[in-house]
């Protein structure tokens, strides 16, 4: 902040600049102006903060190492950010001899062939078998540093799209950000906690929807046994809804998995907040008929008031796919699992 620029504004001493005055000539000078110069200027304000409430050096070293490998990994996606994605989890020990590693290397061949990327952890076992079936070009690799794992596969090692982490927690944002589907095979704790997460991230709003596919080699039992477990500990004793069982797929079919990840695009696009409204951008315009059964069915239970109306790009949302045609509704931003049925249902209304 040193570099300051000159400037007529508020040059009476009387009257001095305030710091967001200051923060914001600063952005301006360095050739931050723009649509993102507010955040520029949020971020060097929260800089700023953090400099004044004297925190020691090991919490603004994890500050500033996390935001690194954030910036880098935006820096590595960003050039396919039109390319839908899938990320792929599951055991570093399976063998590739294992019915799981030939499934998940056929379920990310699959999908490659449908157009999509794949990102897996970099590592062995299921992450290597999803490299080997979408392929170095189609792949990405997010790993993170451990003392004890083995080193990158050779299929990502040094390609320009493997990022490596030093948190799980960037890490974790990654995985979730720029997957357009999630995909899970048998793991240990690290699949389990990303299956966790990803379904309290999407239960709770703070992910998008997304499909979530569980699966394992025919005849396999340890997703059918997890389903027991929420069944029998988290279904009956009401810890969650019924509805919540929609937010995911339990199949040891791997051309199912890929039928449920395809389908969920099929009609819905994307989905964002303006105000209090959801608007549901889709691929297609739903008849005035599919239109008033969505209402018949959802109205009530998904929506504070109003209806679902049909509507054209609004202007908050920048232009953004501004030519296809959408669905708005006042939701409750509570019934995620029904959301996800509602979205089901647009995809079959087409």
């Amino acid at each position: 902040m040193s570099n300051l620029p000159s400037s007529p504004v508020s040059r009476n001493p009387s009257n001095p600049p305030s710091e967001r005055e200051l923060i914001a000539r600063s952005i301006a000078a360095q050739h931050f102006a723009g649509p993102n110069q507010d955040q520029f200027e949020q971020l060097v304000h929260t800089l700023l903060r953090l400099h004044r409430d004297g925190n020691d050096r090991g919490d603004i070293k994890l500050l500033s190492r996390a935001l690194g490998e954030l910036r880098y990994a935006f820096k590595v996606f960003n050039p396919f950010s039109a390319t839908r994605k899938i990320s792929i989890f599951g055991s570093s020990r399976t063998k590739p001899e294992h019915p799981d590693y030939i499934a998940a290397m056929e379920y990310a061949k699959r999908m490659c062939a449908a157009g999509w990327m794949v990102i897996t952890g970099a590592g062995d076992g299921i992450m290597k078998a999803g490299h080997g079936g979408a392929g170095r070009e189609a792949s990405f690799g997010v790993a993170i540093r451990l003392p004890f794992e083995q080193a990158t596969n050779d299929i990502i090692a040094d390609d320009d799209k493997l990022v490596n982490f030093n948190y799980f927690f960037t890490r974790k944002l990654m995985f979730i950000k720029e997957a357009s589907a999630v995909a899970l095979f048998p793991g240990g704790f690290g699949t389990q906690d990303e299956l966790f997460e990803t379904l309290t991230l999407i239960q709770t709003g703070k992910a998008q929807i997304v499909p979530v596919v569980m699966v394992e080699h025919a005849n396999g039992r340890y997703w059918k046994e997890w389903q027991d477990y929420v069944d029998d500990h988290l279904l009956k004793t009401g810890m969650i809804s019924g509805d919540d069982e929609h937010l995911y797929l339990i199949t040891d079919d791997i051309q199912e998995a890929v039928d449920e990840v395809l389908r969920f695009y099929r009609v819905h696009h994307s989905h964002r907040y303006v105000g209090k409204d959801l608007v549901m951008r889709l691929e297609t315009k739903l008849s005035p008929t599919a239109l008033q059964k969505l209402n018949d069915e959802f109205a009530n239970s998904l929506l504070v008031s109003g209806k679902i109306e049909a509507c054209e790009a609004l202007p908050e949302e920048d232009g953004e796919f501004a030519e296809k045609p959408r669905l708005r509704f006042h939701f409750n931003k509570r019934n995620f699992g029904l959301l996800r049925k509602f979205i089901d249902r647009v995809n079959e209304s087409a």
